[in-house]
């Protein structure tokens, strides 16, 4: 019988800089995100290559030594471009890159930092009068070097107009699959987090850390049994009073206790858990009107599903899935 060979993906072009003194672990992200082969995702999955922005050894954090794919003239044909941090934040960055970043995303490229990485496209002007975010520690720097950027410290990542910046280290995961989300939808980049053991979604607004203590062990597996209850009733209607009547909790004590675990008030966290519902059936259910919709999640009207829906995403449920089939199409 004759062999087959797996079919090449044909997706979006996803470009990787890389230049000495690469941050390891960042790259390392971008890889595993972006370019560790999926067949299960089918032949539309993105394709990958890694671009040398200079030439000469590319040397990594660890001892590790690189060799590019491409050389800088291939960011003419990427649809993302991952900066994966930055060898030092008053390091100058090359012209020419300031140049092929500029011709990218005035194309129709998306461009994406992670950590450093900021320095690269601030220096390049693409966060002129944008908010961006990058590691809390080089937040000042960023804000004091280029003060016609918004920088939000106390976020994991951050979205404006196709220009994606992420804070430090491991928040490049999330910034990944939020651009995942956007263009396969949830079910899949939830595939490629539990592939990754990484939580499937995390708000971009999230903190980059916590100042409470992390909760005590028994704690969180006195909450296990509430989650998984939680989880069974997908629309998430349990009130809080009922929640601390499960835990034998006053609510006052709960609801310390309840935000100590999860970072989030239990009505918040609720209502969270509800939108990762709604967007959830935006994309899987092309054909569910929306009253149908909003009850499934817990909002009981559409009126109300569209009211926290837009507060949240800045949009509708209609618009949104119209979006997501759209970017499907």
């Amino acid at each position: 019988m004759p062999q087959t060979t797996p079919r090449s993906p044909k997706g979006p072009l996803v470009v990787t800089l890389i230049y000495d003194g690469l941050c390891t672990f960042e790259f390392g992200q971008a890889y595993e995100l972006f370019g560790l082969p999926r067949p299960e995702l089918g032949a539309n999955w993105y394709r990958y290559e890694t671009v040398a922005i200079e030439d000469g050894p590319i040397r990594a954090a660890g001892g590790l030594e690189i060799k590019a794919e491409k050389q800088l003239d291939a960011l003419e044909h990427a649809d993302i471009i991952l900066i994966p941090g930055w060898r030092g934040i008053d390091t100058p960055v090359p012209e020419d890159l300031i140049e092929a970043l500029c011709k990218a995303y005035n194309r129709g490229a998306r461009v994406a930092s992670i950590c450093s990485g900021a320095f690269v496209l601030a220096r390049s002007g693409l966060l002129n009068g944008r908010t961006a975010t990058t590691h809390w520690r080089y937040a000042e720097a960023l804000q004091t070097g280029f003060p016609s950027i918004n920088v939000e410290e106390d976020r994991l990542y951050s979205e404006s107009d196709r220009v994606f910046t992420s804070a430090g280290s491991a928040a490049g995961i999330d910034l990944a699959l939020h651009i995942i989300r956007q263009d396969y939808g949830s079910q899949i980049a939830n595939s490629v987090a539990k592939r990754l053991v990484a939580p499937p979604f995390r708000e971009g607004t999230q903190t980059q850390f916590a100042e409470q203590p992390v909760p005590e062990e028994r704690e969180s597996k006195r909450f296990a049994a509430l989650f998984e209850e939680l989880e069974k009733k997908r629309a998430y209607t349990m009130s809080v009073p009922e929640m601390a009547d499960l835990m034998g909790m006053s609510q006052r004590t709960f609801i310390r206790k309840f935000s100590k675990v999860t970072g989030l008030a239990p009505a918040e966290w609720r209502r969270t858990k509800q939108l990762e519902t709604a967007k959830h059936l935006l994309e899987a259910e092309e054909a569910m009107d929306m009253e149908n919709l909003s009850h499934l999640c817990g909002f009981g009207s559409a009126a109300t599903l569209r009211h926290h829906f837009r507060s949240k995403y800045g949009t509708t449920p209609t618009a949104y899935r119209r979006q997501f089939q759209t970017r499907q199409a």
